[in-house]
Formats: C-alpha cells, structure tokens, sequence
C-alpha cells in the first residue's frame, strides 16, 4: 500500500542536492477564499521557482499523502468541499480511510521531513492559545517543531494567539528563532508584536551558515524558525487590529468554538471586518515568506 508520494521532479532534486521549499496546503483550502486561494497558490510556486528552487506543495489526496502536488491537485483542494484539515495526528487515519486533507503547519513539516525537505514556508505559525491556562490549548505546530528537522519561514504567530505564551514555549523547546533584519517578533498582520527576540540574521547566507552550524553540531533535530516581519507600509492599522481582535475574540466566545476551528473563524472575520485588508497583507506575507524561503533554500544548497 503506497501512503506517501513524493513528485519526481521534487525527489530528483532532493537526491541532488538542489533547492526545494516546502508548502502548506491549509492555505489554499481553508486560509484563503475563493477564487483567491487557487490563483495565490499557483503564484507562490512560481515565486519559488523564479529564485531558484523546486516548489513542493504538501496535502492529501485520496488517501495518498502527497509532497509534491500537481496543479490538477491544487485545483482540487482548492475547490473541494470535503477538504478536511489535517494536523499531524490526523494524517494516517485520513490515509487509511482514503480521505482528501489540506496539511498544517504542523503535518507539512513532518511530510517534508519524511521526504528529505528542509526548508518550509508558511504564512504563520499556530502557538499557544489566549485562555490557555484553563483550555490547555496549544497547537500542534509547537511539539511538532520540536522534532523536526525544518527551517520555517513565516510571519511569526497569528496575533489571534497569545505570543508571549507561544515564544515561551519555543524557548522551552529548545526550537531557536532568527528575526530576519529585526529584533522584534513580528505578529502576523502586525511588523512588531511588542515582543523582542535574542537573535537576528540579515540574509539567506547567514540563515544557511546557521542551518550548517546546527547540523554539524548535531542540534538540527528541532526545527529553526525565521520570522520575516511585514514591511510597516504593509501592515494593518495597529487600531483597527486591536479592535477587530476584541470584537472577533468576543465573538468566537459567544459562539462557543473552540480548538482548530478557532483560527479559520478568525481569520474570516478578521477578512470580513477589515474589509479586505487582512486579506490583502495575509496574501503579502505568503509571497514574502516563498521568497525567503527559496533564496534561503539556494543558500542551503550551495553548503554541499
């Protein structure tokens, strides 16, 4: 029984040597709308491309977990109705019942591990949960991150999340993270979650002699993040965040979600209330983040 399928031209270049980047597909099937998701999807893989590195979106299809989709396959996830989101613990049992899954931050990692990926790029990580004292409520990108051999490329955490709970338990998880050109944890929609970081870096080069130093040291058991904050032009208005955040954290309250449909709900009602712009700079930070990740992943190449 074939559970995991690496595309050819993804696997010929992992045997070789040569730069690929891993993609998540809970973007496409259920952090985007529609028509939106399909069309970002296609051009985040040809930003990829463009600098030099093979594109390998990750999802589920049929049963058959994926790392390398088709553009028929994304044309699926990103229209399918019965596209289930799929964290790490999910994955076999969709495999096993011959299910169709878009793959968290969390399960693209972990596939793309299994296929000799190293570099990964997503819009931004889950984390620890407002409220988390009394919920338990962490995401499994965390503990994921822990175990895996992956550099990630993302906007920090959404500011749905409680950030400082979330860089507490990286620091706990001994999972080190790299400010691109800043000292500040960036937040998502935001250039600067108010949170500072002890490390930065200021170019792809820099990131792969770090990826090198941890693997000749043996410490690239865990995952290394790179938080690429948004450009301050293309952030979202510090008030209308906030506010939006209150109402939308009130609102999930009073709808009694909990777990994993927390942040999609957010999201669309960041979408919603902001009239577009939470869109527009979500979509930005997609195409910041491929970008990165594949100059990163040209860098990495180049160590041998």
């Amino acid at each position: 029984m074939h559970t995991l399928k690496v595309r050819d031209d993804v696997a010929d270049a992992v045997a070789a040597g040569r730069p690929v980047v891993a993609l998540e597909s809970t973007i496409i099937a259920h952090g985007l709308p529609r028509p939106d998701n399909l069309r970002v999807a296609r051009e985040v893989e040809a930003l990829v491309a463009r600098h030099g590195a093979v594109a390998a979106t990750i999802g589920v299809l049929d049963g058959i977990a994926v790392v390398g989709l088709t553009d028929a396959e994304l044309v699926r996830l990103a229209g399918g109705d019965d596209v289930v989101k799929l964290s790490v613990r999910d994955v076999a049992i969709a495999v096993a019942q011959g299910l169709t899954g878009a793959t968290t931050v969390a399960s693209t990692a972990a596939l793309a591990a299994r296929a000799g990926i190293r570099v990964f790029a997503t819009g931004g990580l889950g984390g620890v949960h407002r409220e988390a004292r009394e919920s338990w409520d962490e995401s499994a990108d965390l503990g994921t991150l822990a175990q895996c051999p992956m550099t990630v490329v993302c906007a920090g955490v959404k500011s749905i999340l409680d950030v400082p709970a979330t860089l507490e338990r990286l620091e706990s998880l001994s999972v080190p993270v790299l400010g691109y050109g800043t000292r500040a944890f960036p937040g998502f929609y935001l250039t600067d979650s108010g949170y500072p970081l002890d490390w930065s870096v200021q170019s792809p080069t820099e990131i792969a002699d770090v990826m090198a130093a941890r693997r000749d040291l043996g410490f690239d058991e865990r995952a290394l993040i790179v938080a690429n904050p948004l450009p301050v032009e293309d952030q979202i208005s510090k008030e209308l965040h906030d506010r939006v955040l209150v109402a939308g954290l009130a609102q999930l309250e009073a709808a009694g979600i909990h777990g994993k449909g927390v942040t999609p709900y957010l999201l669309e009602y960041f979408h919603r209330e902001t009239r577009g712009a939470s869109l527009a700079a979500n979509i930005t930070i997609i195409r910041r983040n491929a970008q990165l990740a594949a100059q990163i992943a040209v860098a990495w190449s180049a160590c041998g």
